[in-house]
């Protein structure tokens, strides 16, 4: 089965090598390179005319030789002329610049990466969204993307998921939808379960890999992924999908648009909702959610009004799998039994649930949250070649995660020890709901000087402020002693000021040269005060400035090749828990990071076989990324007796990327990335508990891995036009060994996997009301790989004898999705 596709595909492409004289391209945008689908190309000599395909491509079949004018059109875009000659030019690649209706697109493109800036970057088109999307989370949609590693605690991709890029979490990851923070405040994670289906809203996603350009939100410490939502539409049109597959997985969305009304406004709008059961047992996903626009776009002013929401309910899969069910065997599993001294109802889930174990099993231990977005976008060109882009926004979040905890103590939750028939009684079963209730709201901004060709200027920045209120309550206890009704037992507030000016300009000093600086100032003030849930006091309040530069320089070797090179600083401020988990004296200090890029990008013709055009797209980065005070986990309590992350002087990351993708026509695609990096901590030092003697023990290293950072990571794509409407994608995804801590210790361990993915899409258009019908088929993990993508371990001394246990996240083993979608 492992080479099935492979053979297929070697069966097939011969078949598709027969036609003459086609005369076959594909137009994109100027700026980012992302396809444009249905612009309208034109053979002015016959008259004759094509739509792009959803990759921007087209073709016109059969041609005699001689001269060809080529007219091409998309709104929004300036119209352009292109004149060739058959059989020479049987191919032409097309880039179309913008002019009206640029809506956000002006600020999106003022905090990304493009041919010029001299950084690494991976820009995801709407297409390759739509290709991929069966109602997975957005991190699976970027799973080919260099570097990237994805995990789901459910273990199907759905609900809690996580991305990792070149090792860095999520985290260390800026994440922005149309220039504006997406990353939490505080803990600065995303968590995309919060914006189920969203990616069926997406025009284009860049991803930026290491410090990039300067943005808004957190500071990027491994990547930056910047989102911008659909643009404007011509036509008016209503579409739906929907998807079922394995584990009860069912996908349903609608959506619809106004088109252009009058030329001037237009309105669309998406209600979507996912469910799942999940892979692991009781791991349950209901996501809904919703997405609508309204705007006005005149020719030199835009204003644009975004909301998106989501609401999702998760049964938890936080604690994880047991190495012995993923990895071992019974007698494994019988000693991690016997060491934990495991019985009763607890013990059954362990020796009849298999990989698929869960440790929770009350009915209702869900995670519940909400979040609305809403954003007011605005744009506005004073002369050719100035524009200014501003935007409001402001995000509401609420929700609770339900816990039970049996025979906890009462003094936890500040309630006294209950008195019954002489017998004191300390512990009890209870049920409690720890809340975030927040706020965040603010402005950004970007005013863009591009007097010509050769200069691109921009002044930008944001100020953002975050308001949120954490509480916990009991809502049922055995022995309920003073406690009223949602009995509030910690309660605390948080308040966090952002703000960031940048400015950066690309100038051309030959047609050849060209130079990219950039300079961001970033404040930061963050408060907060009250008691957390511990029952110890939090209150403190600092302060951040942070100086972030940034220089690139690129080189045109020729139209189709370049060279590139830049060097970059990166500041980033703990997260809440290094503060409400310390004290002044131990709190720790803000991270430092100076990143070198150096690549090439290039397209080459490689041959021409019966009339169809061989390129190849190739792409090779360098990297070096060099941390100072990274913060880790070591595993050494500080002076509040908590674990809590320590700074290391000195770690580093270095690397190489390569990716390539090999066109044949229109007919077939083999893409491929390659990812190798070391990724290392000197000077590491490991606490672990003794509990034998009541303190710790330390390991030093002078040299070890980081954890969850693999050597080697790659993703290969064949896709094939089997037939008309017709396309078969075969994926192959490998990760090597990642170590769940920072001792490089091998019995601390991810084992490598290799996965396999198959896509099937069949489109069929027609030509009244109903447009259009895809049907589409996923089969994931289609060679049934026992596999985990994430985890965590601890060790302790008991006993005389040192203790690791590890816990993992299995993956699914082979499931399927199935879709329809229809297009009106």
């Amino acid at each position: 089965m492992k080479y099935l596709v492979f053979v297929i595909a070697t069966i097939v492409l011969p078949l598709q090598l027969f036609a003459q004289h086609n005369l076959s391209g594909r137009v994109a945008d100027a700026a980012t390179g992302n396809g444009l689908a249905g612009a309208n190309v034109v053979l002015q000599s016959t008259g004759a005319g094509v739509a792009t395909n959803p990759q921007g491509e087209f073709e016109f079949p059969n041609l005699p030789a001689g001269d060809y004018t080529l007219s091409i059109s998309y709104l929004g875009y300036a119209e352009k002329k292109v004149t060739l000659s058959l059989p020479q030019s049987q191919i032409t690649h097309i880039r179309l610049r913008q002019q009206a209706l640029q809506t956000n697109e002006v600020i999106v493109q003022a905090t990304r990466a493009d041919q010029t800036t001299g950084t690494t970057f991976t820009n995801v088109t709407r297409e390759e969204i739509a290709e991929r999307n069966f109602g997975q989370d957005l991190p699976y949609l970027l799973e080919q993307v260099p570097s990237v590693v994805v995990n789901s605690d459910a273990g199907a991709g759905v609900g809690y998921t996580g991305i990792r890029i070149r090792g860095s979490d999520i985290t260390r990851i800026n994440v922005t939808v149309n220039g504006i923070p997406i990353n939490d405040s505080e803990s600065h994670g995303t968590f995309f379960v919060n914006m189920p289906d969203f990616a069926s809203s997406v025009e284009d996603i860049q991803v930026q890999r290491g410090v990039g350009t300067s943005t808004n939100g957190a500071g990027a410490f491994g990547a930056s992924i910047n989102i911008q939502t659909q643009q404007v539409r011509r036509e008016a049109y209503a579409e739906t999908d929907n998807s079922y597959g394995s584990f009860d997985t069912w996908k349903n969305n609608v959506r619809f648009g106004t088109g252009l009304i009058k030329g001037k406004f237009a309105f669309d709008g998406r209600l979507s909702r996912i469910k799942s059961d999940g892979y692991i047992d009781r791991a349950f996903s209901d996501l809904k959610s919703l997405y609508f626009t309204g705007g006005y776009y005149g020719e030199k002013t835009s204003v644009k009004f975004i909301t998106f929401s989501g609401k999702e309910q998760t049964y938890q899969a936080w604690y994880g799998t047991p190495e012995a069910l993923v990895y071992g065997n019974e007698q494994d599993l019988q000693n991690y039994i016997d060491r934990n001294w495991i019985e009763g109802t607890d013990k059954e889930n362990l020796l009849t649930a298999g990989r698929r174990y869960n440790y929770y099993t009350y009915d209702n231990e869900t995670d519940n949250y909400q979040q609305d977005h809403y954003q007011l976008h605005l744009s506005h060109d004073f002369m050719p070649g100035l524009t200014f882009s501003g935007a409001l926004h402001y995000t509401y979040g609420r929700g609770y995660y339900e816990q039970f905890k049996a025979d906890d103590k009462l003094s936890k939750y500040g309630l006294p020890n209950v008195v019954i028939g002489g017998t004191e009684i300390k512990r009890t079963d209870i049920i409690r709901r720890r809340w975030l209730d927040n706020d965040f709201f603010g402005a950004t901004y970007a005013l863009q000087y591009q007097p010509n060709s050769r200069l691109n200027a921009t002044l930008g920045g944001a100020w953002n402020k975050y308001d949120g209120d954490h509480f916990g309550e009991v809502i049922w206890a055995r022995y309920a002693s003073t406690s009223d009704v949602r009995h509030r037992y910690y309660d605390n507030n948080a308040v966090k000021t952002d703000f960031n000016i940048f400015g950066k300009a690309t100038y051309g000093l030959t047609d050849k040269l060209n130079l990219f600086g950039d300079l961001q100032v970033r404040t930061i003030n963050y408060a907060f005060v009250g008691f957390d849930n511990d029952l110890e006091s939090i209150e403190q309040d600092v302060d951040y400035t942070f100086v972030n530069p940034k220089a690139g320089i690129t080189y045109n070797l020729k139209p189709t090749h370049q060279l590139y090179a830049s060097y970059a600083v990166g500041n980033r401020e703990p997260v809440r828990d290094d503060f409400t988990e310390s004290t002044p004296n131990s709190r720790p200090k803000h991270e430092t990071l100076h990143n070198w890029e150096a690549g090439y990008r290039g397209q080459i013709a490689l041959s021409e076989v019966a009339g169809k055009a061989l390129l190849a797209d190739v792409e090779a980065n360098l990297y070096y990324m060099d941390y100072k005070n990274q913060l880790v986990v070591t595993g050494q309590i500080n002076d509040v007796g908590a674990y809590t992350r320590t700074n290391i002087d000195e770690s580093y990351r270095q690397g190489i990327e390569l990716a390539g993708a090999l066109r044949l026509g229109t007919t077939a695609k083999l893409s491929s990335n390659l990812a190798y990096s070391q990724n290392k901590i000197k000077g590491f030092n490991e606490f672990i508990d003794d509990y034998d003697n009541g303190d710790q023990v330390m390991n030093s290293y002078n040299e070890s891995t980081i954890a969850f950072s693999p050597a080697f990571v790659s993703s290969t794509q064949l896709e094939v036009e089997v037939l008309k409407g017709l396309r078969a994608a075969f994926i192959y995804k490998t990760v090597s060994k990642q170590y769940l801590d920072n001792t490089e210790n091998e019995s601390r361990i991810i084992r490598p996997y290799e996965v396999g993915d198959l896509r099937l899409r069949y489109n069929i258009g027609f030509k009244n009301i109903l447009k259009e019908l895809e049907l589409g088929l996923m089969v994931n993990n289609v060679f049934n790989e026992m596999y985990a993508a994430n985890g965590y371990t601890f060790s302790y001394i008991a006993g005389g004898d040192q203790i690791t246990e590890n816990f993992y996240y299995p993956q699914a083993t082979r499931n399927f999705l199935l879709s329809v979608g229809l297009k009106f």
